[in-house]
């Protein structure tokens, strides 16, 4: 662990990624018990104001304080993320060691079930939720959750079937041990590492489709702020006002540089053979 950290500490992209991260957490953080404004307080006249010492980002068509939305916004960001990325842990991970354990029918079933799923991706499986259910937050984070089964399943799969064939398994076969304990013990702990760097990749897909859903009004609803409604309320305004669109694109593409970098960091220093070779 002390080897790790050491590691980490000189690790350009770790660093880089853990910074915007950090920032992100912290941002959302200080929006729960401290924004410089109401969020979704209208003051009609300081519409479309400059930035200031009062309105930092200055403020929206209806006078809305950007810097207020940007910071609560990112709650929804981080919500969907951990939420979104759980359920696809969940039950992915699940699927996936009883696939690469069991094999035969029961791994050809799983893997073409997780076809089949890749075939609704989160947008489709958030339109298809909205006619049912209507939009809203929940339907985002479902939609996407779904989506994210089928990936941890296979990569679960992958990397467990590898371990499987190791010469470990096979010993702890050999000794009476079932493949439950073998899973748990063994396999599990093994492929946690390949685990966590999907999971930093797919927080940041998850931020980018709540953006999306969001923006064509599928995803959060008035008047809980979202990035990916900002851009759209922004488009009425693009000429006169365009950095109503660039602040929330900014936070969007940072949030995702960050969680991308640190990602890569996170596989270089998990990756044992990479860490020998630092």
């Amino acid at each position: 662990m002390r080897d790790l950290m050491q590691r980490a500490r000189h690790h350009a992209s770790f660093g880089i990624g853990a910074i915007l991260v950090l920032v992100l957490l912290l941002s959302a953080s200080m929006s729960l018990v401290w924004t410089p404004w109401p969020p979704s307080e209208i003051d009609i006249p300081n519409k479309l104001a400059a930035p200031s010492a009062a309105h930092w980002f200055g403020t929206d068509s209806l006078g809305r304080d950007i810097a207020s939305q940007l910071w609560v916004g990112s709650q929804n960001s981080i919500v969907v993320g951990v939420v979104a990325v759980g359920i696809g842990l969940l039950f992915g991970v699940f699927l996936g060691l009883l696939a690469a354990a069991q094999r035969g029918w029961v791994d050809e079933v799983l893997m073409r079930a997780a076809d089949f799923t890749f075939a609704f991706p989160a947008l489709l499986m958030a339109i298809m939720l909205t006619a049912i259910y209507g939009p809203g937050l929940v339907v985002s984070i479902v939609a996407i959750g779904i989506f994210n089964i089928p990936v941890f399943a296979r990569i679960t799969r992958g990397a467990a079937a590898a371990v499987w064939s190791r010469e470990f398994v096979t010993a702890a076969r050999a000794c009476g041990k079932g493949r439950l304990l073998i899973t748990l013990h063994h396999v599990l702990p093994n492929i946690a590492s390949v685990l966590i760097v999907q999971a930093t990749t797919q927080f940041a897909i998850a931020i980018l489709a709540e953006a999306a859903l969001s923006y064509l009004g599928l995803g959060t609803q008035p008047p809980q702020p979202s990035w990916g409604r900002m851009l759209n309320e922004a488009q009425a305004q693009l000429f006169q006002a365009p950095m109503l669109a660039v602040y929330p694109g900014v936070a969007i593409a940072l949030s995702v540089l960050g969680l991308n970098l640190m990602g890569d960091g996170l596989r270089d220093l998990l990756d044992p053979r990479l860490a020998r070779k630092r």
